[in-house]
């Protein structure tokens, strides 16, 4: 699967750009602020319907204009896809593929397999556990529709059983039969979300450490866990058990909603003692994995974006990371970077095509 072609309309900062790709190895350079990352951006809006760096739709849409489009051009096994994304304020933003729209965005996700590696993954390391969550959600569902509709089913009912909290709250009531009926909802979807999510862990710390060793020159001891409240008991009991807790928290403190995960170098959090190296090798290893787990469960070998790649890890670790696409294991790779000759020191030494694009 590869972008053949790509045109924006009023996007960020460009009012109308077409570029033809190669299905190779595609490079963007220019100064700072010309655009490199929003073009990167519009791909991964075609992919998630959402901009990887802002998801308020309304601050994508370029100054003094009230609308933009995204069209891309694909060949999937064989096929042409077209693809057009479109929002105008005030409206429901538009996912189309071959110009029928999608009633729902969720049936999109996972058709275009697409990995980002960019310099905001340090949130991942730095940010609250939600991130990881979503992280950890978003490869899951690229390859599985069955766990995002679940996780859509429990996210509804959690809301349903906060607002519920909330009114007994507001109105000095209560009522544990219609509270039952949202605990065994959330009892059913929140254990099918952590087997999976316990299954996926399994796979992908193999894939995860096999991928921090090809990139990094020391040997460091690097983990990824899962941690959840439903390794100890079952979310109906937590749930039970926390009553008291949620009805002064106005909201459910106990389920899958509150899973993590644990990032750690020789046996310690990453987040407060690796270095900031050690940290990007940490992130590049796990988008890394990301790949080749969704291009495992998926059959089809995902887009990778690298933004910024050159960011904190030096020229001779990049043409390891790009060398790695010199086999049959990587499809089309984007780079974003600042400096063209450097670029071009890196992709002209594998033995594939590649285009670059001056901005």
């Amino acid at each position: 699967m590869f972008l053949k072609h790509l045109s924006l309309v009023n996007y960020k900062n460009f009012s109308s750009k077409n570029l033809e790709f190669d299905p190779i190895i595609n490079c963007l350079v220019g100064d700072n602020g010309v655009g490199k990352t929003n073009i990167l951006d519009a791909i991964y809006h075609l992919s998630f319907g959402k901009s990887y760096f802002n998801p308020v739709a309304t601050q994508n849409i370029k100054h003094e204009t009230d609308f933009f489009v995204i069209e891309g051009e694909f060949e999937k096994n064989g096929r042409a896809e077209k693809i057009i994304c479109s929002f105008k304020k005030g409206l429901k933003k538009i996912i189309k593929r071959n110009d029928k729209a999608y009633e729902k965005f969720s049936e999109h996700i996972g058709f275009l397999p697409l990995v980002i590696i960019s310099p905001s993954d340090r949130n991942l390391i730095i940010e609250g556990s939600d991130t990881r969550r979503k992280f950890m959600d978003g490869v899951i569902s690229q390859s599985d529709k069955a766990y995002l509709q679940t996780l859509i089913k429990y996210n509804k009912v959690l809301m349903q059983r906060n607002s519920l909290l909330k009114y007994f709250a507001v109105n000095h009531t209560f009522d544990n039969d219609t509270l039952t009926i949202y605990n065994e909802q959330l009892q059913g979807f929140g254990t099918e979300i952590h087997q999976k999510r316990m299954e996926f862990i399994s796979a992908f710390v193999p894939i995860f450490k096999e991928q921090y060793a090809h990139i990094s020159e020391k040997e460091e001891q690097i983990m990824l866990s899962y941690e959840s409240q439903l390794s100890e008991k079952k979310l109906s009991e937590l749930l039970e058990s926390s009553i008291t807790k949620d009805r002064a928290l106005q909201y459910t403190s106990m389920g899958i909603h509150k899973d993590d995960l644990n990032f750690t170098i020789d046996g310690h959090p990453i987040k407060k003692f690796g270095s900031q190296g050690q940290q990007k090798t940490f992130l590049i290893a796990l988008k890394l994995a990301q790949f080749h787990f969704i291009k495992e469960q998926a059959k089809t070998t995902p887009i990778l974006l690298l933004d910024d790649i050159f960011d904190k890890l030096d020229e001779n670790r990049v043409s390891q990371i790009v060398a790695l696409v010199n086999n049959d294991n990587f499809g089309q790779i984007f780079i974003s970077d600042t400096h063209a000759e450097r670029t071009e020191n890196v992709v002209k030494n594998i033995r594939q095509t590649y285009k670059i694009f001056t901005l």
